[in-house]
């Protein structure tokens, strides 16, 4: 038993930080007040520091070592993994102990950091997304001619890469659907639009039909998981909030009728802006394809202002931040860039129960509470006075713990 005292609590709703003693038992909060520490618990004097939720990134890929997302495709899965180890350690030394995959890690990586072979957050996953042929997913060039992979789409067959099926129709997709939920997918990612990182399909195009859309939010429903759509332009946005997909992915042209719209209708919306701007100073650079450049150039610029169409309609926002390679130093960016919008208690939430929320772990991740996983993070000092103490790397961070296990102590 650990017993957290001398500590101001942030809950992970609540816009106050609480005085109190947060005991820990196994991998569970088993009461938070202000009660001393219990007798033969081991006493953590928290010398004023915040105590509060770990981190949750709802959008990452980890196996996406490269910007240019073709070249992951063609890469061995073997070195892929290994990014991802590396990846997903340095995630959890910046405080994240919960991560969300949106299109490519598996039931193997899960495993590996259920066995504690990989230090990592804990890992929830999709598997492959789904793309139609020529969709954001589907990362063959527009001149790109393999006769075999031509022969699989053009019988219906489908085919897949490190990120995606690539498959169309209906019955198709209920296939493919269920085949990840048989992998053990908590949830499911369509791409809904066009998007930056694909070479050939413009990026302010719906993607898929409406009636392929209904088969997915069918078979989620019915399966007791949800999905969640890639989506850039409004109009897709607006589709697919009135076919029933269940959360967003970036939403970056929202229009207000649309913000709205998912307000009403308890469509979550998961922005990610610390890719744009990764990409907007370092994409060139780093071998982001030209094609992608320009597509990037259509969103850069309005990418952040859209969020106050979110927060003026009061969307369920989540904290993404999507990093492709050498980008995902990035990260702990996502905070600043929202800050310009919301409010320091605002972005903490998005980043633990409103998060959890979204990934269906409401009251068990993202809250400090009696019952909840004990995932929890020592801050040196006040991240809702000063949320730059988040920006820092993990830098800040005195504990961060996991299901009860330190994974950092410092006091």
């Amino acid at each position: 038993m650990i017993a957290f005292h001398n500590v101001k609590v942030f809950d992970g709703e609540s816009a106050d930080l609480r005085p109190g003693t947060v005991v820990v038992d196994g991998d569970r909060i088993v009461s938070v007040g202000g009660a001393p520490p219990p007798p033969g618990a081991e006493a953590i004097d928290g010398g004023g520091r915040t105590l509060m939720p770990g981190l949750i990134d709802a959008h990452i890929h980890a196996y996406a070592m490269d910007v240019n997302l073709q070249r992951v495709v063609a890469a061995p899965m073997t070195l892929l993994s290994q990014w991802a180890n590396g990846m997903l350690r340095k995630m959890f030394d910046r405080g994240f102990t919960s991560v969300r995959d949106t299109g490519g890690a598996d039931y193997g990586l899960f495993l590996a950091i259920e066995q504690g072979l990989v230090p990592a957050p804990r890992l929830f996953y999709c598997e492959k997304a789904l793309s139609q042929t020529g969709g954001h997913a589907d990362f063959r060039h527009h001149h790109h001619h393999d006769p075999a992979i031509d022969h699989l789409v053009l019988c219906g067959c489908g085919v897949a890469n490190a990120l995606a099926y690539v498959v169309d129709g209906a019955d198709k997709i209920r296939h493919a659907v269920r085949e990840n939920i048989r992998r053990g997918s908590s949830f499911i990612k369509l791409m809904g639009s066009g998007g930056v990182a694909s070479p050939s399909d413009p990026l302010d195009r719906a993607q898929f039909s409406d009636d392929e859309i209904r088969a997915i939010v069918d078979e989620v429903e019915r399966a007791g998981v949800y999905c969640t759509a890639h989506i850039h332009p409004d109009h897709a946005l607006k589709r697919a909030i009135r076919l029933g997909v269940h959360c967003i992915e970036h939403g970056t042209l929202i229009e207000p009728d649309t913000a709205r719209m998912a307000a009403e209708r308890g469509t979550y919306i998961v922005p990610t802006m610390a890719i744009v701007t990764a990409l907007a100073k370092e994409g060139k650079e780093l071998g982001f394809p030209p094609e992608s450049l320009a597509k990037l150039d259509q969103v850069k610029d309005q990418a952040v202002a859209r969020l106050q169409h979110m927060k003026d309609a009061g969307v369920k926002v989540g904290f993404g931040t999507d990093l492709l390679g050498k980008l995902e130093r990035y990260e702990c960016s996502e905070f600043a860039l929202r800050s310009s919008i919301f409010s320091p208690v605002e972005i903490l939430r998005q980043a633990t129960s409103m998060n959890a929320e979204i990934i269906g772990q409401k009251g068990n991740l993202g809250v400090v509470r009696p019952g909840s996983l004990a995932d929890l993070l020592l801050v040196d000092g006040d991240p809702i006075a000063n949320l730059t103490l988040l920006e820092r790397d993990g830098a800040a961070l005195s504990v961060i713990m996991k299901a009860g296990q330190f994974h950092k102590r410092t006091i």
